[in-house]
């Protein structure tokens, strides 16, 4: 009876696996993850050997930082525009897509590091830093940091507006683990992506699939570490009492529909609420909400986003 029933399991498993769109996905390394353009390698310092675009010219050089578990072509959307433009560079931070991967410290301040050694490989001295959710955080430490070397910002639905508690730090600390993103099951990892958006784009569609074929990869343990102490780093490194010290000019973009800021575990609220307070303390600072829209503004909303980059910095 009971080997009736395991077998019946095991047929249903299977079944659902072979039903699943995802089932026949073949496993991939970082390396060969599709991008949208030619990707190029700055070999710097601790053996970082670090992934990105360098697309278009212009008086204004725009370096795009991604988010918690993301990559570069999150951002696909808005170099493809503003490239005609702009000078448009956007990085894998070490540990994503296709830099190289390792056991950093995986804070705010050592991506900020890390993007400012990039800059002096290029020979860039100033330029526009734009960041999304995690890549925002680290944006904003990045021009306290070294407020010479960052013209204007731009945040998109950036991390660092939440304040958490101790208490709350810690449990961050306690779930977040390797092993709970190594574990992400298929359903999650897709739940996970749409919980990124308030009506997930057909186009997003990659993001699934590119995460889901990971799971196979040689590196994937280390991609993993890299997401649990990035939110490690995130929680270390509070900025909200720090935003009145920023000098430079900065654009705040949110969705309306953000299902991630605020925390719904932890903070009640509305998200206008938390963009507010932020850009209240940023002196020089614009905030832009957009109706129907969640968390990934700059993708999910990409003509309006491209159109508030575009006069924020030509104006």
């Amino acid at each position: 009876m009971i080997k009736k029933i395991l077998s019946l399991l095991a047929t249903c498993v299977i079944l659902f696996t072979s039903c699943s769109p995802y089932g026949n996905l073949n496993k991939m390394e970082f390396e060969e993850l599709d991008y949208p353009f030619p990707v190029q390698y700055a070999e710097l310092s601790n053996e970082i050997k670090l992934a990105y675009i360098d697309e278009g010219s212009g008086p204004e050089t725009i370096i795009f930082i991604h988010g918690l578990g993301s990559y570069l072509p999150a951002w696909k959307k808005n170099v493809a525009v503003l490239q005609k433009d702009f000078r448009c560079i956007a990085v894998d931070l070490p540990g994503y897509g296709k830099s190289s991967k390792g056991i950093y410290t995986a804070t705010m301040e050592f991506y900020s590091d890390v993007i400012i050694e990039m800059m002096d490989k290029l020979g860039i001295q100033k330029a526009t830093i734009a960041g999304h959710s995690m890549g925002g955080q680290t944006a904003i430490v990045m021009s306290l940091k070294y407020p010479d070397r960052v013209n204007k910002l731009i945040l998109t639905a950036p991390a660092g507006f939440e304040v958490f508690t101790e208490g709350e730090k810690e449990w961050f600390r306690e779930v977040m683990t390797i092993e709970l993103v190594k574990s992400t099951s298929v359903k999650n990892i897709r739940a996970n992506l749409m919980a990124n958006f308030y009506d997930t784009p057909e186009d997003a569609e990659f993001m699934i699939t590119d995460r889901i074929a990971l799971r196979g990869a040689k590196d994937f343990d280390k991609y993993c570490y890299a997401v649990a102490n990035s939110v490690n780093g995130m929680v270390d490194e509070p900025v909200f009492n720090l935003l009145e010290r920023i000098q430079q000019p900065a654009l705040i973009i949110f969705g309306e529909n953000d299902n991630l800021i605020p925390n719904r575990f932890l903070n009640g609220g509305f998200t206008k609420d938390f963009a507010e307070a932020g850009h209240s303390k940023i002196p020089n600072s614009k905030l832009v909400m957009i109706p129907n829209c969640g968390h990934f503004v700059q993708f999910e909303k990409a003509e309006i986003t491209n159109k508030e980059i575009i006069n924020f910095l030509k104006n």
